[in-house]
């Protein structure tokens, strides 16, 4: 409904709201405040020896009959965490773990007494899900309980990697935080399915991990496997079931570690051919080639200097389309394998929402445009074993209507104990002008307390010509995350001038609160339940006259089922203050007023470990004075260990009130519908050679976008790229042609001291 407040109530609402998010403010600190003795749990963490191999493993996957392993003590004693969290694992799994001169070796024997049972699947690299059976290791290499490398593998030999960053929390879409995922590091695997069950055995170059100073040394480590068809997850070092494996500050020991000194210089040229029509009324086809080099050096065992020399990008995913149907900017995330390397050490502020330090603001412009980059460096690592460094310099050109620009970005970031870090973080640009540039400057800190509390915030300004003044900006968030409990309590504010624009800001000029009560229950035996998690959120957006922007409660429950079957019932209750009308589609505006409503949200899921599943999510209820319903329906089919399809249909049907063109609004045209397709599909000849398609279709736009990708990989992120773009677009004035792009990319890793 549609409630126009007169001017008295609305400066009664104005007078109220910022004492009570300053109260909700205090609360906070005070909360922290009378934690500040609590001590973290102690715990025996289990150790293993790491053995020196008189010969390398051959690696093929057997590691019964593989000699080299002869003399190495298996870690074992696995714990479930789900679906029995306590219990030992169903099946026995045994790991060894020994080093040659240059390589670290992992070998794995997974026990199963019913290997025809295996769940299998190879999407390529990076693709393993926890529907799959598959074993992980994570490698703490400092010893830093923070940080660390995840390599993964399946019974297929597909292979997942990442980093770890901040304890895994965090969860920052530009390619940081808690996770990133988008590491590609040099390393090999191979797989065998026998009548034991299955085994792997894993070889990682010293090269491509980061480590500390000292000829023998002891790292943090932690195993995990998966037995999907039980849906099971065990743990060689245990974790409470609020944990993952990026838990590192509860890993267990690998002792005595030789490591040896390292010469490390990688280059990696790539050559490129382009071939592109349309996109232009009577548009000439244009062929191009080119080439760039990106160049990596240790300078230390812990600390990397990459460099790049015409950066290109063209082998990286299209963007997914998405559907805005709000004021605010949409979030895409980086892609792009040069900015991902570390991308966590740079991640400060609240994800997706205000991210100080965007790479994707390097390089593209507003709608994706494209712009060179002609040269690059960056710096970092550890320059001591709890001090983080991280320094970026790129220079992008002028092309057409994007002007060049240059970029530099300074991080330090000290990490303490218990989870606990405090650093600060500068970010400029410099235009061609004197008077166009951009600086960013914050502090930022994490506080663990004990083993389930951390406070997390910073406080930033930036510094822009003709914007000066209320160009702050900072959080305070409170984490409680325990066996039964997710809670967290959160204040932000961003001033009217905050202008980070090597950033993300999805709003600017607010005061946000925030709060989550999240409740993990595990029934004994309850109409065949594994999880019911009932929980509440509410956060609410004021300007900084009080004026109450937005606000958002949801109240929900999930049932999750043993046999995969998941459900959720919620309702949600908006608010939506507009102050000034804008176009929520093309013809249609919501004019100045405020909106509140209600709606249901009710999401249902069958087992994703079978190979056709699929899900369906609701919103039905009020929308901007009128009602909206939104249904998006996800189909997903695995066939074997190699082919992978994937549809989505997201629609919206929005009915708003048609009105006349009015002093302040224009006409409105009322109801839309908004449909976005999907489809990807793949098929992996080996982990290392896939077939990628992307198609999708947004009717909003009257576009269809088809994106072709075949990728053979040598090592990491590198090998031969064949990618096809067609984009046929009728929301532009004028009949335009079909926009085609052809591109074939060959790199290859050279290591210069091998």
């Amino acid at each position: 409904m549609l409630v126009e407040k007169p001017d008295e109530q609305i400066k009664h609402i104005r007078g109220k709201a910022t004492p009570l998010l300053g109260r909700s403010f205090q609360l906070v600190l005070w909360f922290g405040l009378a934690l500040v003795l609590a001590i973290p749990k102690s715990f025996a963490a289990p150790s293993m020896d790491a053995i020196a191999l008189s010969t390398q493993p051959v690696l093929d996957g057997d590691v019964v009959n593989d000699p080299a392993w002869s003399s190495s003590k298996a870690a074992s004693g696995f714990t479930q965490v789900r679906p029995f969290e306590g219990l030992a694992a169903s099946e026995q799994t045994d790991v060894f773990v020994g080093y040659s001169d240059d390589t670290l070796f992992i070998g794995v024997i997974c026990y199963d007494s019913e290997p025809e049972k295996l769940i299998i699947s190879d999407g390529g690299r990076d693709s393993i899900t926890p529907e799959v059976d598959n074993f992980a290791v994570v490698l703490d290499s400092f010893k830093d309980r923070q940080n660390g490398f995840v390599f993964s593998t399946t019974p297929g030999a597909g292979e997942f990697d990442g980093q770890v960053v901040k304890g895994g929390a965090g969860g920052f879409g530009s390619g940081g935080g808690g996770f990133n995922l988008n590491w590609d590091a040099s390393w090999q695997v191979a797989a065998e399915v026998n009548d034991l069950g299955w085994s792997a055995e894993f070889a990682i170059p010293f090269k491509s991990l980061r480590y500390g100073g000292a000829k023998t040394q002891d790292w943090g480590i932690n195993f995990h496997r998966i037995i999907a068809r039980r849906n099971e997850l065990s743990f060689w070092a245990p974790l409470d079931r609020q944990h993952n494996l990026f838990r590192v500050s509860e890993a267990g020991t690998l002792k005595n570690v030789t490591v040896p000194k390292q010469r490390n210089l990688k280059l990696t040229p790539y050559l490129l051919g382009e071939s592109r029509t349309g996109g232009a009324v009577n548009a000439n086809a244009e062929r191009e080639g080119d080439w760039g080099l990106d160049a990596k050096y240790l300078l230390t065992p812990s600390l990397s200097l990459d460099l790049t020399y015409n950066t290109d990008f063209a082998q990286v995913e299209a963007d997914d389309v998405q559907v805005n149907l709000d004021r605010f900017s949409i979030f895409l995330p980086e892609k792009r394998p040069f900015f991902l390397e570390n991308a966590g050490q740079f991640s400060v502020g609240n994800p997706k929402e205000v991210e100080l330090f965007f790479s994707r603001r390097i390089g593209i412009g507003s709608g994706g445009v494209q712009q060179p980059i002609a040269a690059g460096a960056r710096l970092s690592g550890k320059v001591r074993d709890s001090t983080n460094l991280g320094l970026i310099h790129m220079q992008t050109q002028s092309v057409n209507a994007l002007p060049a620009n240059s970029y530099t970005v300074a991080r330090v970031n000290q990490e303490l104990a218990n989870r606990s870090s405090l650093g600060v973080i500068y970010v400029a640009r410099q235009g061609e002008e004197d008077d166009d540039y951009n600086n960013t400057y914050a502090v930022d800190g994490r506080w663990g307390i004990g083993d389930e509390i951390t406070i997390t915030g910073y406080v930033a300004q930036t510094e822009t010509p003709r914007k000066r003044g209320d160009d702050y900006a900072g959080s305070l968030r409170f984490n409680w995350d325990s066996k039964s409990w997710t809670n967290r309590l959160g204040y932000a504010k961003v001033g009217e001038n905050f202008n980070p624009e090597v950033g993300f800001l999805r709003r600017a000029n607010y005061e946000k609160f925030d709060v989550m009560i999240f409740n993990r229950t595990r029934p004994s035996d309850l109409w065949g339940l594994f999880e019911l998690r009932p929980h509440a959120y509410h956060r609410s957006y004021f300007d900084n006259d009080g004026y109450h922007e937005s606000g958002f409660t949801h109240i929900d429950n999930h049932f999750e089922w043993h046999n995969g079957l998941e459900i959720h019932t919620g309702i949600n209750f908006t608010h939506e203050g507009v102050r000034e009308p804008f176009e929520i589609n093309k013809g249609t505006y919501v004019p100045i007023g405020e909106y509140d409503h209600k709606e249901s949200q009710l999401v249902f899921m069958t087992d994703r470990k079978k190979a056709l599943f699929g899900s369906v999510k609701s919103f039905i209820g009020g929308f901007y004075g009128g009602d909206r319903v939104a249904v998006e329906t996800k189909l997903n089919y695995r066939l074997g260990d190699a082919f992978t399809a994937a549809l989505t249909w997201s629609h919206n049907d929005i009915k708003l009130p048609a009105f006349a063109a009015t002093e302040n609004t224009p006409a409105s045209a009322g109801d839309f519908e908004v449909n976005v397709v999907r489809l990807r599909l793949g098929y992996s000849f080996s982990p290392k050679i896939l077939l990628q398609a992307l198609v999708q279709s947004d009717d909003r736009s009257d576009l269809i976008a088809t994106n072709l990708r075949f990728s053979w990989l040598q090592a990491a992120n590198a090998g031969l790229f064949l990618v096809y773009n067609e984009v046929d677009d009728d929301s532009f004035v004028g009949r335009m042609e079909k926009r085609r792009e052809f591109a074939i990319k060959y790199s290859r890793i050279f290591d210069v001291f091998q």
